[in-house]
């Protein structure tokens, strides 16, 4: 592995672990496959190096963990004319400014004039609103559970205190049902799940009891140190040897059976289930969270606007990433009209996306540039 200062604080520890996922690979009838669904666990393996010293009968594959990969063009092209609606502006993170739309980025339509506003927090839109009264501030609303209640606080904040013009663009999408796709999927054959430890803070981990219980596959909650993803790699395949999958939680530090209760409280006040489209999977049925009707006067999604008909970019297989279908290496644009600087899909764009972390931890393996 890598040296990398922090991470490896434990290299005896490190090694010893290694070595345990070594010999119990060993034991393997066939090979397996493993999927992590937390785009923090796809940056750690890349980064670490985990993935150089796990057995070649072990494949590690990333699913639909980075939320600003799986938002669908259509979501995009909403709001990019919201953007462009008068009296409006659209307030983002970051993450979703490259993003690639039917036609052009949220970066690009801002430089031709669209109002589009970087912000830091759901609450900071909020005050934005609060400062431009005269204007309709719309949140894209993107996320999995672990953004979900911070979402519903600043819309809950903005009632209290009679902030009118400060509205959401529903975007919001839970992890279970595609899970149930990815578990069903028989050109996958998944053998064992990483799961999404931020999400699970959240949601406890008890949430995760439908994949042994209903599908036959295990899972492990698990923290993002090499020490944990090894460690968390140990015990999926000690549940495959032993043909007993189950549920077992690596991250007691910080997640606990039943998640956090008051968090869950404040998002089934504020959102209910919702089909929702994913990229590389389509429509998912009640994997969104839309705004419950006492919410509705907040919804920007009910903005009359003319939308162009949704397109991919041409060339970009994203969506079988997301899905676990391929590798990041193996698009046709990886590396090529694909690269960080000019990123033609979402999953290179997002911080979290699988292919920005092989192209800048893990394509020298491939014999690229380091």
């Amino acid at each position: 592995m890598r040296p990398s200062g922090g991470p490896y604080a434990q290299p005896r520890a490190v090694a010893a672990l290694a070595r345990r996922v070594a010999a119990a690979a060993e034991r393997l009838d066939r090979p397996v496959t493993f999927m992590e669904v937390c785009g923090t666990h796809t940056h750690a393996i890349a980064r670490t190096g985990v993935r150089e010293i796990v057995p070649g009968s072990v494949r590690l594959v990333s699913g639909p963990g980075c939320p600003v990969c799986v938002t669908p063009v259509d979501y995009l092209d909403r709001a990019i004319a919201l953007a462009h609606r008068p009296g409006t502006v659209v307030a983002t993170f970051g993450d979703l400014l490259r993003v690639p739309s039917s036609t052009v980025s949220l970066e690009i339509a801002r430089a031709q004039g669209a109002r589009v506003q970087v912000v830091y927090s759901p609450r900071d839109a909020v005050e934005l609103a609060a400062a431009h009264p005269g204007k309709s501030v719309v949140f894209l609303a993107v996320g999995f559970e672990t953004t979900t209640p911070p979402i519903a606080a600043a819309l809950t904040e903005a009632e209290r205190r009679g902030i009118d013009n400060f509205f959401l663009l529903p975007g919001n999408k839970v992890m279970p049902p595609p899970m149930r796709v990815l578990v069903d999927d028989p050109e996958l054959r998944i053998d064992g799940f990483i799961l999404p430890g931020h999400v699970s803070v959240i949601t406890g981990w008890h949430m995760w009891r439908f994949l042994p219980g209903e599908h036959g596959v295990g899972g492990v909650v698990c923290g993002f140190t090499p020490t944990d993803v090894l460690r968390g790699i140990e015990e999926l395949l000690s549940q495959v040897l032993e043909g007993d999958p189950r549920i077992r939680n690596l991250y007691s530090r910080v997640v606990t059976p039943g998640g956090n209760r008051t968090a869950q409280r404040l998002v089934a006040s504020t959102f209910k289930p919702a089909d929702a489209g994913w990229r590389g999977f389509g429509v998912i049925p009640a994997s969104g969270m839309a705004l419950r009707e006492r919410w509705r006067h907040r919804d920007a999604g009910r903005f009359p606007l003319e939308l162009p008909a949704p397109v991919e970019p041409p060339g970009c297989r994203c969506g079988d990433v997301l899905r676990g279908i391929i590798a990041p290496p193996e698009c046709p644009l990886f590396g090529g009209p694909c690269a960080p600087e000019t990123p033609v899909g979402a999953c290179m764009v997002s911080s979290e996306g699988s292919c920005a972390a092989w192209h800048r931890h893990e394509r020298w393996a491939l014999g690229g540039a380091s």
